[in-house]
């Protein structure tokens, strides 16, 4: 296997070009024990974070660009970001260990595909963008659409994430992540839930974005739950709507770490906390 650093996303879209087996990565906190378990190592491991368009952090006024190798200790050690989207910093600071983070990135947690994956839902409810490159240039999709499946993503041959976009949020909106562990702390996601409300100044719920992870292949919004809450006031009716349409939305597995019948009522007390955390942290005027 080679190594290669380049410096730019050209260098790294030529490292790609014409060879299916290269690969590239933004920390290897996934790369490593893949291999080590067995997985074919790639012709080229192409890493990622000597291009400082990746590495970068911007605040564009209205959203903010975060490049794809950007370490999340980055993301939670900026008070800005944190003070805009708490929700999805709180869920990039989950990512692994304290040494992790500063290896660790939203790109890599997003493209290696997991259905757990701590950002992906907390992405999917701030309505994130993807800007993936590619031979043909670069292209812009909803991160919603970039997993289609565990390990599985839309990304073609020689294409790779350049940068996530997220928009600001709009006044009295707000946004947060809660999931479900066996332990207090490094484990991976039993159920994973997001939400983003907005409300008006009377308190009433003027949109809602809902969205699940570990409960499905891929993330999964639920539109029923979302649509419970927007017209009133988030109360304890519209909040046993919601859990009880997060339960519903969910297509879980049994494995060792939960049953099926055990991940869909989690899914629904997450769901509900979610939503109750994102009120409050609009009626504090963003504080957590």
């Amino acid at each position: 296997m080679k190594y290669a650093a380049p410096t730019s996303v050209e260098e790294a879209q030529s490292l790609l070009a014409g060879d299916a087996d290269a690969k590239v990565f933004a920390g290897a906190t996934d790369l490593v024990p893949q291999m080590r378990a067995g997985r074919p190592e790639p012709s080229i491991a192409i890493d990622l974070k000597k291009i400082d368009r990746l590495m970068a952090l911007g605040d564009n006024g209205g959203s903010w660009t975060i490049g794809a190798a950007t370490p999340t200790s980055s993301l939670t050690g900026n008070g800005a970001f944190s003070g805009d989207l708490p929700g999805l910093s709180y869920a990039a600071g989950l990512i692994g260990s304290d040494q992790i983070q500063n290896r660790s990135s939203l790109g890599g947690n997003l493209c290696n595909a997991s259905p757990a994956a701590d950002s992906v839902p907390a992405m999917v409810v701030n309505d994130a963008r993807a800007v993936i490159a590619g031979a043909d240039g670069t292209r812009t999709i909803p991160v919603a659409d970039v997993v289609t499946g565990p390990g599985s993503t839309c990304l073609g041959d020689g294409e790779f994430l350049v940068e996530i976009e997220v928009d600001k949020p709009t006044a009295n909106t707000s946004d947060a992540y809660l999931r479900m562990i066996p332990r207090t702390e490094m484990d991976i996601a039993v159920v994973g839930a997001a939400a983003r409300v907005t409300l008006d100044d009377s308190g009433n719920c003027t949109a809602a974005t809902i969205a699940l992870g570990a409960v499905a292949p891929t993330v999964v919004r639920v539109p029923d739950a979302e649509t419970a809450l927007v017209g009133g006031p988030i109360s304890d009716e519209s909040l046993a709507a919601v859990a009880a349409a997060a339960s519903a939305a969910c297509n879980p597995i049994d494995d060792k770490r939960g049953t099926i019948a055990y991940r869909r009522q989690v899914a629904g007390v997450l769901a509900k906390r979610a939503v109750l955390q994102a009120a409050e942290r609009v009626q504090n005027g963003g504080a957590a």
